[in-house]
């Protein structure tokens, strides 16, 4: 059982950063591959990011690549998601889920996310 906090999220302005933190309660928070999806009004949930167990892989959504850098600390039960230039497309409830706990050490795909946050709200204002 892992349980998933969400925090960071706010108001920022175009061009500007935050850095999302999901916090995980769990003594096996290593064995899942984590990811962040968001989602904005009237849309469905999007795929943003995921890292690998050991934090070593990592894969990034087109839309994000470039901009958005999620990592990991298992040391202390935390994922990052560090957001730079963002935009006013970003705007949506940021999640964290974690998943997969069987998959092997390096992989970062994951089809089914077990375990989701509540979500924090991000917005960008133009």
């Amino acid at each position: 059982q892992v349980q998933l906090v969400e925090s960071g999220g706010g108001l920022v302005q175009a061009g500007g950063s935050l850095r999302l933190s999901c916090a995980a309660s769990g003594r096996s928070f290593s064995r899942y591959i984590i990811g962040w999806f968001r989602q904005a009004p009237g849309k469905e949930r999007e795929f943003a990011a995921s890292i690998s167990k050991s934090g070593l892989s990592t894969y990034h959504a087109d839309s994000v690549k470039g901009r958005f850098t999620i990592s990991r600390d298992n040391g202390k039960n935390t994922v990052l998601l560090q957001m730079n230039s963002l935009k006013p497309e970003d705007t949506a409830v940021y999640y964290c889920a974690a998943g997969c706990p069987s998959a092997v050490g390096g992989t970062v795909a994951c089809g089914s996310y077990d375990y989701w946050g509540q979500g924090t709200q991000v917005t960008v204002s133009s």
